[in-house]
C-alpha cells in the first residue's frame, strides 16, 4: 500500500502504528538498565538473537531451504548485519547500562541519523549540503553536552561516563546496519532476511559467549528473571519492534517512519525517570534540543 493511497482513505491505522512502534523499540533501554544483575552483556544479546531466531524459523525455514544457494551467496553480506545490528547494537548497550542512564542512552542514541548520512556520504558519495553540515554541528554539540553533564571540565579533561560512549558506538553500529541494509539488494523478502540476519546476529555472538564462559568465568544461571530478561529482549524490542517498524514503513514510507526516532526519545525519557526514577537536568534538555535540530537538519536535502 503506497503512503498516498493511505492520506486518501484517511486511515488511522498507519499512524497508530508509527506511534506505538517506538514504544517497543525504546523497551531494549529497560533491558539494558533492568537486567544488569542477572545476565551479563554478551549472555543476554546471545540468548536473546537465538531466542528471536527460534522463534522465527517454524515459518520461515521454507523459504530459506528453498533458496539455499541465495542465502550461501549473502552469508557475509547477512552475517556483517548480524554482527553491527544484532551483536554489537545489542551488547553495546548493554554494557552501557551498568554505568549511564537510560535518558543519556536514549538521547545518544538517537543521533544514529547523523552517522547514517556521514557513512553513506563516505561510502556512496552522497552530497552533504550546508543544512546538513549545520545539522552534524548541532548534533555534535549536543551530545558533547549530555555525555559531560554540561560541564565544561569534564570535555576539557575528557571525563566522560564509560557507558555514553559505549552508546556512541551501538550508534554508528546502528548507522552502519542502516546504511548496508538499505543499499545492499537481497533475494530474500523482508522477514525472511530478517530470520537470516538474527541466525547471523546470534552466530557472531556464539565465540564471545564461549569466550566469557570458558576464560572470564561467567556463567548465567538460568532463573525467573534472567528467563524474563531474553524473553523480554527477544520480543519486546526484538521480534514486535522490528515487525511494526516494517509495517510502518510500507504504509507510510520511509521519510514519515523515521519520525519514529524522535518519539523513541520520548518514550526512553518516559521509561528512565518512571522506572529507575532518573532525574531530567539542564544538559538533557539543552542536549536534546540541539540533537533533534541536528537530526532534523541532516535528514535535510
Amino acid at each position: 500500500m503506497k503512503p498516498s493511497s493511505i492520506k486518501k482513505n484517511n486511515s488511522f491505522f498507519p499512524y497508530f502504528l508509527l506511534l506505538i512502534q517506538p514504544i517497543f523499540m525504546a523497551s531494549n533501554l529497560i533491558v539494558a538498565r533492568g537486567a544488569v544483575n542477572f545476565v551479563s552483556p554478551v549472555s543476554l544479546g546471545f540468548w536473546r538473537w537465538t531466542v528471536a531466531f527460534i522463534l522465527l524459523i517454524p515459518f520461515f525455514y521454507k523459504p530459506i531451504f528453498q533458496n539455499i544457494k541465495d542465502f550461501k551467496s549473502e552469508f557475509l553480506k547477512l552475517f556483517f548485519l548480524g554482527f553491527t545490528g544484532c551483536c554489537i547494537c545489542s551488547v553495546f548497550p548493554y554494557i552501557a547500562g551498568k554505568t549511564t542512564t537510560v535518558l543519556n542512552m536514549s538521547l545518544i542514541y538517537t543521533s544514529s541519523p547523523i552517522f547514517i548520512v556521514l557513512l553513506s556520504a563516505f561510502f556512496y558519495k552522497e552530497k552533504i549540503n550546508v543544512l546538513q553540515s549545520l545539522g552534524f554541528l548541532l548534533c555534535f554539540i549536543g551530545v558533547l553536552i549530555v555525555i559531560s553533564n554540561g560541564q565544561i571540565s569534564a570535555l576539557l579533561n575528557l571525563e566522560f561516563v564509560t557507558g555514553d560512549v559505549w552508546m556512541i558506538g551501538a550508534a554508528v553500529s546502528w548507522a552502519l546496519y542502516s546504511v548496508y541494509l538499505l543499499n545492499w539488494k537481497s533475494k530474500f523478502d523482508f522477514f525472511t532476511r530478517f530470520a537470516l540476519i538474527t541466525f547471523c546476529g546470534s552466530l557472531s555472538l556464539f565465540p564471545f559467549y564461549l569466550y566469557e564462559i570458558f576464560f572470564l568465568g561467567i556463567e548465567t544461571s538460568l532463573n525467573t528473571m534472567s528467563i524474563f530478561w531474553i524473553l523480554f529482549a527477544a520480543v519486546s524490542p526484538g521480534l514486535i519492534a522490528f515487525t511494526l517498524y516494517a509495517k510502518t514503513q510500507r504504509y507510510l514510507g520511509a521519510s514519515i517512519t523515521g519520525f519514529t526516532l524522535y518519539l523513541f526519545l520520548v518514550y526512553g525519557a518516559f521509561y528512565g525517570i518512571f522506572f529507575f526514577k532518573e532525574k531530567l537536568y539542564m544538559s538533557h534538555y539543552l542536549g536534546a534540543v540541539l540533537v533533534l535540530l541536528g537530526v532534523y537538519f541532516a535528514k535535510k536535502n
